[in-house]
């Protein structure tokens, strides 16, 4: 009987949204904006470093690497959400579903390593100044993202075959509004707990190493920073590290709420408020911080604006 269950689900039904009624409307044209406002925001700074050499620095690299990254992560869950919320049932076959873990995992992973890789940026450019071009050459750079990017996607597929290696002989109904870890994994008809223990070493892996090595990193940054004589010196050095800072604390403070804990402490409504800021704002977040606090990426906006309204008036 189990097989045969097993054998019937092709799709799983996302019902993550599906007892909020008539506000799954309102939740459509907020998400749809702030998707489109994310698409633009991350659009205008990969643009803006491409077009302004001033701009081209290991620090914008990795930056505009980010920025293409987090739009590809949206478009892994925001879309196919935008439609269930308009769909009377809104489903997501099987092998939809494994593609959205896949990618979201291997996306959210490669974001974590790039986020660790411009901490130790700023620990060079700040703690040793005169080697931070031989340090973190261009070469360097592309290294550092490439194994960003391998170990992310590699980490997926643990996570994919982990999940979907369980038999989905109990239930096709997935308490969220995409195919998330937890919420997929609790569907199986037979004991997870040393897979469960796998996919939390991992977690521990991938945010809590990095978030280790990045305190580590800001720790000798702020020593540095302090032994700056001028307070001029120490307002621009930690004005730096700011954005940085904040990304930092969100995308790891978001992360680390939901997947280093059991799924057995899963808890739906909490958590899918939870992922929305980590699926929907946290992307838009990352350009808003870079572009808003950044005095450089301002006035390289503005430059580049300028070059573009000046050719279309001559």
């Amino acid at each position: 009987m189990k097989r045969q269950n097993q054998s019937m689900i092709t799709e799983f039904i996302l019902i993550g949204f599906s007892n909020l009624g008539d506000l799954q409307i309102l939740l459509f044209f907020i998400f749809l904006l702030v998707y489109l406002t994310t698409l633009m925001a991350n659009a205008t700074i990969t643009t803006v470093i491409r077009l302004d050499r001033t701009l081209h620095t290991p620090m914008y690299f990795f930056l505009f690497v980010l920025s293409c990254s987090e739009t590809c992560y949206t478009l892994v869950i925001v879309p196919k959400m935008l439609a269930n919320l308009l769909s009377t049932a809104p489903t997501i076959s099987l092998s939809g579903c494994v593609a959205q873990l896949y990618f979201f995992v291997g996306l959210a992973c490669t974001n974590c390593f790039l986020i660790a890789v411009m901490g130790y940026d700023r620990y060079v450019a700040i703690c040793n100044p005169l080697n931070y071009t031989l340090i973190v050459s261009r070469a360097t750079c592309t290294q550092l993202v490439l194994a960003s990017s391998f170990c992310g996607f590699l980490i997926s597929v643990v996570v994919n075959v982990l999940v979907f290696s369980v038999p989905f002989c109990a239930s096709n109904r997935i308490n969220h509004f995409f195919c998330d870890i937890s919420p997929v994994i609790k569907l199986g008809c037979t004991d997870t707990n040393l897979k469960e223990m796998v996919i939390f070493f991992l977690s521990i892996l991938v945010l809590l190493v990095p978030l280790v090595l990045i305190f580590i990193s800001y720790v000798f940054i702020v020593s540095t920073i302090l032994k700056i004589s001028s307070v001029e010196g120490q307002c621009k050095a930690f004005a730096t590290c700011a954005s940085h800072l904040t990304v930092v604390i969100v995308h790891y403070g978001c992360a680390s709420f939901i997947y280093l804990r059991p799924t057995s402490l899963y808890s739906s409504d909490k958590d899918r408020l939870v992922a929305v800021t980590y699926t929907v704002i946290t992307p838009l977040l990352n350009p808003l911080v870079y572009t808003l606090r950044n005095k450089e990426v301002k006035t390289a906006l503005k430059k580049v604006l300028s070059r573009y309204l000046l050719s279309k008036t001559v």
